[in-house]
């Protein structure tokens, strides 16, 4: 494989690369002029239409220019400073707020979410259109809002700071293009009620709530709890004793609605389409709304929404009859999220989700093919003559070989992520999920099975699949308090400084483009970069304790 398959394999790394670097540009330098840069990125764009028929050689070049100015020039439209808020105090306001994300508490009387401001009193005008993120107390009797409502509110509105770290509570805000937070804040009315179809969500959310505590609930209310984390990806419903383990064991992943349960549930939902035997246009669009819904009901977290946009472009290949290239999927998939929503690129959750889908296709597979290349059990006996003990032995090896690389390929990432993010270094995370993700898998489908007995009514079904459900979540429970216990299982550490973990992370994913594009040949080194770099940053790079 040649650098330039890297680029058929895969084109809109042309677009999706030099719009992060732009991205990147713009949060660490400050331009006076975004309609500039707009206008720089248009005049590139225009000399790529004209130099891809022209002067080809120069396409390429004038692309990534206008990709990248564009990049710089979105960040500042994104975000939306307000520079004279900067040096400002925190001040009282009264706001409406337009709710664009709620999320799950566990005290019924305080609402946290993600709005965006409607109208200011007085003076603050000039706030209209920011995003904010809010916490309001409730009233007696009065009802948490609902996403789309329209709702007056009274607090103190905080500004947030220019550049958080990544790995706070404000990093993330920063990454949803949030500048302000309303604290102590009080809910005085609805001044429009939410859409129908998000009042629909509201209710599907608590019936699949329901759903997944019934026959379990007062048994195994602990179960139950990770069960309902792990399918509506809220992980309120942890316990704290829960929630500390998993972040040790570096697991917690397995609780987002991220690429794994949606990957599940998508795999579910065609295998019952192909049942009913609709034709496959037919079964592409009905599971595609049918698994958005699912995503909606949810909450529309980020991670999900990425999920959702991998499986679409995937299944959208087989659809089109198409070769099924994952890699080109994953880059489909994160340019369009980079086009919708650029800051998330800036987020933990999503350096962390395509981060590890990179690695898995880049190099897990990879090397999986090329260790089952160098032996494969029987392969000097000709298949018609095997008997099922080499067959099952030789499917065994695969699995493992395949599970074994795809394993060590995303320990890479998850090595520097837990310590860029979490402050932990979890060794142990590798063997973790050689075990655990098959059985988290599992449990998902349990899960869904659950919800769409109970959709359907058949009650007693119901109760069979989450007792089986909450089965495996024990399971993994278990299993994860057990390998906790292991010395160097997980070990407090930091890098010495934000940058280091930066620069590891884009060095990683350079080496792992360049060797896929290499073909991993020996050239330029076979399999190891990724491995040393890793290594020196970890060793160089990181303070314990």
């Amino acid at each position: 494989m040649t650098s330039r398959s890297l680029g058929h394999r895969a084109p809109l790394l042309w677009l999706a690369l030099p719009l992060t670097a732009g991205l990147a540009a713009g949060r660490s330098t400050t331009f006076a002029s975004t309609a500039w840069l707009l206008g720089s990125a248009f005049g590139f764009a225009v000399a790529a239409v004209w130099t891809s028929k022209r002067a080809p050689k120069w396409w390429a070049v004038t692309l990534a220019a206008a990709m990248f100015l564009a990049g710089w020039a979105d960040y500042g439209m994104q975000r939306a400073r307000l520079g004279s808020w900067d040096t400002l105090p925190p001040r009282e306001a009264t706001v409406s707020l337009r709710v664009e994300r709620v999320f799950t508490q566990t005290d019924p009387r305080k609402s946290v979410g993600l709005a965006t401001i409607v109208h200011a009193d007085g003076r603050l005008h000039e706030l209209a259109g920011q995003r904010i993120h809010f916490t309001l107390a409730l009233g007696k009797g009065i009802q948490p809002p609902i996403r789309s409502a329209v709702v007056s509110a009274i607090g103190v509105l905080v500004p947030l700071p220019r550049d958080p770290p990544a790995d706070t509570f404000e990093g993330f805000l920063a990454g949803a293009g949030v500048n302000f937070r309303l604290n102590r804040g009080r809910l005085l009315a609805e001044e429009k009620s939410a859409s129908a179809y998000y009042r629909f969500c509201a209710r599907a959310a608590r019936r699949f709530w329901e759903i997944l505590g019934r026959g379990i609930e007062d048994r195994w209310p602990a179960q139950a709890g990770s069960l309902r984390a792990m399918m509506l990806g809220d992980t309120h419903d942890l316990t704290s004793g829960q929630h500390e383990l998993f972040m040790q064991s570096g697991t917690m992943h397995l609780f987002a609605i991220s690429g794994l349960n949606i990957g599940v549930i998508a795999t579910a939902l065609r295998t019952l389409l192909v049942f009913l035997r609709l034709p496959r246009w037919a079964r592409f669009v009905v599971g595609t709304a049918l698994l958005w819904l699912f995503v909606d009901i949810t909450g529309g977290s980020p991670s999900a929404i990425r999920a959702f946009a991998m499986t679409v472009f995937f299944q959208l290949a087989a659809v089109l009859r198409r070769p099924a290239n994952l890699l080109a999927a994953v880059v489909a998939a994160a340019t369009a999220v980079l086009l919708v929503a650029p800051l998330q690129v800036f987020g933990a959750s999503f350096v962390m989700s395509y981060g590890i889908v990179a690695a898995l296709f880049l190099l897990g597979l990879p090397l999986a093919d090329h260790w089952l290349a160098r032996w494969t059990p029987w392969r000097d006996l000709p298949p018609v003559t095997w008997r099922r003990w080499h067959r099952w032995s030789a499917y065994a090896w695969r699995w493992l070989a395949t599970a074994l690389a795809v394993g060590v390929a995303t320990t890479l990432v998850s090595l520097l992520t837990s310590v860029q993010f979490f402050r932990l270094l979890t060794p142990g995370a590798l063997l973790a999920n050689l075990v655990l993700i098959p059985t988290a898998m599992a449990a998902t489908l349990g899960g869904f099975a659950a919800l769409l007995c109970g959709l359907l009514g058949i009650g007693p079904a119901v109760v069979g699949c989450n007792h089986l459900a909450a089965l495996l979540m024990l399971t993994i429970e278990v299993l994860v308090r057990l390998g906790v216990r292991l010395p160097g299982a997980f070990v407090p550490a930091h890098f010495v400084a934000p940058w280091v973990g930066l620069t590891a992370l884009s060095g990683l994913m350079l080496a792992l483009l360049a060797g896929y594009a290499a073909n991993w040949g020996r050239v330029w080194g076979g399999w190891w970069p990724p491995f040393g770099l890793v290594g020196l940053a970890l060793l160089f790079g990181v303070q314990f304790g």
